[in-house]
């Protein structure tokens, strides 16, 4: 089964402590966040269960068709919450639901800009195939 654990800048389904942009934090912060990141995706690796994975940039453009013959319509905005923002992803090939949620948990658990479990919410979405949603 292949979940899509996604990694967004802020948010999720109720508010979590304030976190500060990353540009804000003491060097020696990001960098142990960064590690932490690395240390999840050495343990993916070393398991098997790593598909894929990608951080990705704030910026971004919207595009949408434009019509037979016409140029895409783009946009920088409006832009939607922060919270909305993703930040990047792991794709995970695993046995079950539970292990990419046990996963995500972990990824959660890095440390934030004063050392302590960040606490952020991953989304986790199972990737389409065949079967039902939610099928093991």
């Amino acid at each position: 089964m292949r979940f899509l654990l996604l990694k967004h800048y802020r948010g999720g389904p109720d508010s979590h402590h304030e976190i500060p942009p990353m540009d804000q934090w003491a060097p020696e912060h990001v960098d142990a966040h960064l590690q932490s990141l690395r240390d999840t995706t050495r343990m993916l690796e070393e398991s098997g269960e790593l598909v894929d994975l990608q951080g990705l940039h704030e910026a971004r453009v919207y595009v949408q068709f434009g019509g037979d013959g016409a140029a895409p319509v783009t946009t920088d905005g409006p832009y939607p919450e922060t919270s909305d923002l993703a930040a990047g992803w792991w794709m995970v090939d695993v046995a079950s639901r539970e292990r990419a949620i046990e996963i995500a948990a972990h990824a959660s658990s890095g440390p934030d800009h004063e050392g302590n479990p960040m606490r952020e919410w991953i989304e986790v979405r199972q990737v389409m195939d065949d079967s039902a949603p939610g099928e093991d």
